[in-house]
Parts: structure tokens; C-alpha cells; sequence
């Protein structure tokens, strides 16, 4: 059956590339036999005979014990195993793959999609964030493409996805903004909150910062939370009484903590 011109390919096993992207939103796991540690919520479809276990629970508790490192953010991470291909995403954001060569780097940890278990993952001691260590591809998600910048320099918090080879941010805050006309207004009326402008993370030393292509951060949306549309199961719950909360209670570690997830 031939392709119309200007139709969208239509992919298959055999077509879908190999821990590459499909295209700037969507990337392609490939399993052999093998494993990947995977973010709850970003597997959107997958080939073959794949197999999803939870972080602590089941016969991979070795390979947990090697390769991650992180109790807070156990409940938001499973295992996948097996053979096939495997598409991840992330609510159209830009999506790639890194590779990690006898390294280390830290990323905000909503940003983290998936890593090999050559990489250790472990809690890093920034508030929000996870350190990668050792070699091995990872995949993360951005609001914009990536660039990469060497230090000394100083960003906009919102705006930073991670740091490698270097060491963990200070806090800067510029006294001038901040004792200026428009830091007055703020402190007076509180209307605006604090921006990049007043609020820096400043880095030194030798390394890479990794910051996206714009100031907005990702929004937050719980693993695993079932849309609550027509159509959906489980989408459609029960009417709620005054007062009382609609959906799954949110729980300790899950993703969506934003107090785990900015930090700042």
C-alpha cells in the first residue's frame, strides 16, 4: 500500500529507530532483554512483551539496590523489562536523549523521564533535583530546546534543567532589584512574586549548565492520574461534597509534590 505524498509515515517495529527520537516530542526505547528505569506516566505505547514493576517490589530488588538511590522518589519510578520498543513522552515538551560518559549531573527531577541502570540515580542534596552518576543514556524532557552553558554564570532558576561536572548553585539575590522602585512595590504589596531578575542560582567552577529555552517550568501533574474525561475509565468519579477534595489523595514523594519538585 503506498504512502500519499505529504501523508505522516506510519510507523512500525521495524520502521521505529533505536534509542533515538521519533521526532522532537517522542523518544524510541529499544529492549533487549534488558532493563530501563522509567518515570511513571511518560511510556505512551509500546511493541513486544514489556513488563512494568514497581520501585521495591518484585525480582529486579538487585538491580533496584545497584541503580537507584532515591527513597523520596521511589513511588514515582518503575522498572520496565523486556524485549521491544518502547515510546516516551511528555505533554509535547522536547524530549532527548543524553549520554553520560564516567560522569555526573544533576536534573530537576521532573524533568527525568528515563536512564539505563549503568547510571546510578541518587538524591541529590538540592531540593528538587537528582544526580545521575556513571556511564549510560538518559532521557529528560525540556519547555523549549535545550542549550548548554559554561560557567561562571548565573540563571534564572526557572529556567535551569540541570548542571554536570560542577558543583551544586548558591543563591544570589540582587540587592539593587531588590531595594529598587520595583522590589519595593513587591515587598509592599507582595503582587508579582520573586523573578530571575532578583533571584539567581549562581554557578562556578568548571562544568556544564543545561537551561531550556524558556521560564516556565513544566507543569505539575500527578503520575499516574487518570484524566477526568468522558470516556475514560475511571475518568468520571462520583460527585463530591462541599468541601471535600475530588480525585486521589496526594501522597507523600508522588510526583507532583511541589515542594519536592522546586525546592526554592
Amino acid at each position: 500500500m503506498s504512502t500519499p505524498a505529504g501523508a505522516p509515515a506510519v510507523l512500525d517495529p521495524l520502521t521505529l529507530p533505536s534509542d533515538d527520537n521519533v521526532n522532537a516530542y517522542t523518544f524510541c526505547v529499544e529492549l533487549k532483554g534488558s532493563q530501563w528505569f522509567l518515570q511513571k506516566g511518560k511510556m505512551i505505547a509500546y511493541y513486544g512483551r514489556i513488563d512494568f514493576n514497581g520501585i521495591g517490589h518484585g525480582r529486579l530488588d538487585r538491580l533496584v539496590r545497584t541503580s537507584f538511590h532515591s527513597p523520596l522518589h521511589a513511588s514515582d519510578w518503575v522498572v520496565a523489562d523486556g524485549q521491544g520498543k518502547m515510546l516516551l513522552a511528555d505533554r509535547a515538551f522536547d524530549v532527548n536523549s543524553y549520554d553520560l560518559d564516567e560522569g555526573n549531573l544533576t536534573i530537576r527531577s521532573g524533568n527525568l523521564l528515563a536512564f539505563q541502570p549503568t547510571l546510578a540515580l541518587k538524591q541529590s542534596i538540592v531540593p528538587g533535583f537528582l544526580t545521575l552518576i556513571g556511564t549510560g543514556k538518559f532521557v529528560a524532557a525540556s519547555n523549549g530546546p535545550v542549550v548548554f552553558m559554561e560557567p561562571p554564570i548565573r540563571v534564572d532558576p526557572q529556567a535551569l534543567v540541570g548542571w554536570a561536572d560542577c558543583p551544586s548553585p548558591c543563591h544570589h539575590y540582587d540587592h539593587g532589584y531588590l531595594t529598587g522602585v520595583i522590589g519595593g512595590m513587591r515587598a509592599l504589596t507582595g503582587i508579582g512574586g520573586t523573578s530571575g531578575e532578583e533571584h539567581q542560582f549562581e554557578f562556578v567552577g568548571a562544568g556544564t549548565v543545561l537551561l531550556q529555552s524558556s521560564e516556565a517550568l513544566l507543569p505539575e501533574q500527578a503520575a499516574g492520574g487518570v484524566p477526568d474525561q468522558a470516556g475514560v475509565p475511571g475518568g468520571r468519579s462520583a460527585p463530591t461534597q462541599p468541601g471535600q477534595q475530588s480525585g486521589a489523595p496526594r501522597l507523600p514523594g508522588q510526583l507532583g509534590d511541589l515542594q519536592r519538585r522546586f525546592g526554592l
